[in-house]
Order: structure tokens, then sequence, then C-alpha cells
């Protein structure tokens, strides 16, 4: 990846002076850490011990030319539909045709708004108020929307590009090398990044839990997988703090230099190609600032945790909910996990699909067809937050 070529096609926006160094410098240190390269298994099938070492290192490793043009193409063609069926405004359930809404029916509200180009999350509790400081927001164009929905979560019951994505044999057993065989999952979105729209999202960990216990180590809380379907660059990708996620629980306060807004020092950006996948740890420090340049970014997100981390965890949803995460609710919403298998298999035969071992002896109840895609309506209110 050429960081000289790469710069030159970033349009920065009316970025100040001070950001657009930043951002340049952020990203040729990011090129200098060499956490990148194709999925690569040893001949016994475990993964490569250079990119474990990597990860461990880092907090985060950058997959190359996971996802085919194809695979792309269809992601984007769910995307386009989706967009279409996007509700008038956040009170509406009917889209700009007078169609029902992709919300229309759901239980859960799938869809987050934000002003263009503001920071939603910044200083509000949303998340348990992990979002500890307010990004710089920015002023839109006169002709830009109220508002624009940057997030949409539980985003497999829209899309089946997605689902399959989520079912991707090499991704999968990345996550059980991770996380180990039973590993489980815990929530679905696609992030949107409209040209000079896209909303910033404020520097935090994911962690809600487990930050006191004795046994807290660096793969505690999970890790993201991100797959790219335009690519992302140094304005308009997520940034991270290599190494925090050994750190524990931060004060992202004290990482910010007073008078520098909201760029912490050391920070790096995530720069992918389209159809490369970023894994993060869940307790890296990162975000993102608002999109200001002309390139898009959506983010096809999913991740998974350590079966040890979550089982029979008492604590609340994203929503504040107070929840116990049971061998049954696991389960329940780990069947995803066998739908997404059985819906790539039928779409790439050609592939040897995953083994998922908690599902081994069980994959035929999980045949992809209309009544499961039913199934899945409002799955994402058994997400498991940790």
């Amino acid at each position: 990846m050429d960081g000289q070529s790469r710069n030159e096609a970033i349009d920065y926006g009316t970025l100040d002076p001070k950001m657009q160094t930043y951002l340049e410098e952020g990203e040729k240190k990011a090129l200098q850490l060499g956490n990148r390269g194709p999925i690569r298994f040893t001949a016994e099938g475990t993964l490569e011990n250079d990119i474990i070492e990597s990860y461990q290192e880092n907090g985060f490793y950058i997959f190359e030319n996971v996802l085919d043009q194809a695979e792309l193409t269809d992601i984007e063609a769910d995307l386009k539909n989706l967009q279409g069926r996007l509700p008038r405004d956040r009170t509406s359930k009917i889209d700009r045709s007078g169609r029902p809404a992709i919300n229309a029916n759901c239980k859960s509200e799938p869809l987050y708004w934000a002003k263009p180009l503001s920071d939603p999350f910044g200083g509000t509790k949303l998340g348990n108020g992990r979002h500890q400081i307010n990004m710089t927001e920015h002023v839109p164009d006169e002709n830009a929307p109220e508002e624009i929905v940057y997030l949409i979560v539980g985003s497999l019951q829209f899309s089946e590009a997605c689902l399959r994505v989520y079912g991707h044999p090499k991704l999968l057993k990345v996550a059980e090398q991770i996380n180990g065989e039973d590993f489980v999952p815990f929530n679905e979105a696609l992030f949107i990044k409209e040209p000079g729209l896209g909303a910033s999202v404020s520097w935090h960990q994911d962690g809600q839990t487990h930050w006191k216990k004795p046994d807290l180590d660096e793969y505690t809380h999970g890790f993201n997988f991100m797959a790219q379907l335009y690519g992302c660059n140094a304005i308009n990708g997520l940034w991270v703090i290599p190494s925090s996620h050994k750190l524990g629980k931060v004060d992202i306060k004290s990482m910010c230099v007073e008078g520098e807004a909201d760029r912490i020092p050391g920070a790096v950006p995530i720069l992918c190609n389209p159809g490369d996948v970023a894994m993060t740890s869940r307790q890296i420090v990162h975000g993102s600032f608002a999109n200001t340049s002309s390139q898009p970014r959506v983010t096809v997100n999913f991740g998974f945790h350590k079966r040890s981390s979550v089982l029979n965890v008492e604590t609340k949803n994203f929503d504040n909910e107070p929840i116990i995460y049971d061998e049954e609710f696991i389960r329940k919403r780990s069947r995803v996990i066998g739908y997404a298998i059985n819906a790539r298999n039928e779409k790439f035969p050609g592939e040897t699909p995953y083994i998922y071992q908690p599902f081994k002896d069980d994959m035929g109840s999980y045949q992809w067809d209309a009544k499961a895609l039913e199934g899945l309506q409002d799955y994402n209110t058994t997400d498991i937050f940790i």
C-alpha cells in the first residue's frame, strides 16, 4: 500500500492545517507497523504465529483481499436497497416512496440518526457512558439533510450479502483461533460514513464489564471484524491507539492534549482497500472523525467473544437494561452463525464451509430459507455486550 499515492487521493475537506498534519503523520505511522497481509494458516490449520503476535502487540490487524469484487458488488446492491428503504425521518415508518420502511416492523429500533458531521455519542450516556469526550463537529453544506442514518444495527436481518460475509470460513477460523472454538457473537452493524455528512464516533473502549477482574487480559472483551466496502483512509476511517488494549480501563480525557481538541497523540488510522477486513480488539482505544472528505466509508461490522467471558454474566445491554447471558441465551444468539454458514455455502458451493463446534451435530437445523430469514426479525434484541 503506497502511502504517498493514498494521500494524494484523499480530500480532507475543510480541515485546519494542524488536523491535516495529524492525519498525514498518523497514516505514515500506520503503514510502518507492518500489521497487514492476507489471512494465512499453517499446514496444521492454525493462524500463522506472526499474525497472532502482531495482533497481540498492536491490538489490531488488517487482513487484505478477503472479499472479491463480486462479493463487494452484492454488498453494495444490498446497501443501496437499504438506503432506498430508509424512513423519511427518525419519527417515520414510511420510506420516500410511500412503502413501509425497513424499521416498520422492528421491536428494537435498528437505525441510529445524527446531524451531519456531528458527534452523537460523545458526552452522552449511550453505551453506558463510555464515550467520554466530544469530538469536533463541523458545519455541513447548506443543502445537507437535517439528519442522516449513520448506523444500522441488526444488519444481518436486512442483508443476505452481509450474512454471507458473517459466514466466511476463513474469518470464522480466525475467530476460533483468537476466542476458542466455542466463540459467541455480540452484535452486527453497518457503519455508513457518507461524504461530507458522516458523523464522528467519540474515542472509547468497547468493554463495559470485567475491567476489575483479576483474570483480565487483552482477549477478555473479544474483537471486531470490519469489512470494508469502499476502503477507508485517514479522514473517513477508524483510528486506534496501538497497544492500548493492554492498559485496562483508561481515562480517555487524560490522553487528549489540552488545546488539541480530539486529537490523541500516537493514534493511527486503520487503512484499508475495498475487500480488506480489519480485526480490532474491543479493548483498544478507538474512534473516528466526521467525514469531511469526498470519499465514502461503509463498514460491515461484526465480532465475537470468548464464551468464558460471557457465560452467566449479569450485566446491562446497550440500552442499560439488566440481562443474564445463560446457555440458552447464548445458543439462541449464536444461531446466526449457523444460518450464515449455510447461506454462504448456498452462494459459494466451491468453498469448504466452516464447522462451528457448538453446532457440529446440528447444522441441519440452520438451513437458510425464507422461514429462516423471517426468524431473524429482531434477532439483535439478544445482542451480547460485555
